[in-house]
């Protein structure tokens, strides 16, 4: 059995590229602070999902989807240059919600360990 499919290895590849491509080639200032967090590529190569959040607030990810859908012709062109692949997967952007979910809930852990931290005593006595 082999450790990767080639869908996960095009996969990585495409994120790797991506990133990259955030960091130098794209000049679209609502993309400056947006991080890729995960590509899916379907088993056929056809179609790519790519994951992206940015911080900031609700406005913020809306501005940087729209900013991902303007340029997603050129950022399509720009990976099949880069990847030398036979047939370039259609790119779809989706927002991960993950990270804003993970820092909402350390956020309320937070503010219950504020509140109850001096309630909190310990029972091994």
């Amino acid at each position: 059995m082999k450790p990767f499919e080639r869908a996960d290895r095009v996969s990585m590849q495409i994120q790797r590229e991506l990133s990259g491509l955030l960091k130098k080639g794209v000049s679209d200032p609502r993309l400056e602070r947006a991080v890729i967090t995960g590509v899916k590529t379907a088993k056929d190569l056809k179609s790519a999902r790519v994951y992206v959040c940015a911080p900031g607030e609700e406005g913020a990810r809306q501005q940087v989807m729209e900013g991902f859908e303007r340029a997603r012709p050129f950022i399509k062109r720009e990976l099949a240059r880069r990847l030398g692949l036979r047939y370039m997967p259609d790119i779809r952007f989706y927002y991960d919600e993950s990270l804003d979910y993970g820092a909402r809930i350390d956020g309320v852990l937070k503010n219950l360990h504020a509140v109850n931290g001096s309630d909190n005593t310990s029972t091994d006595q």
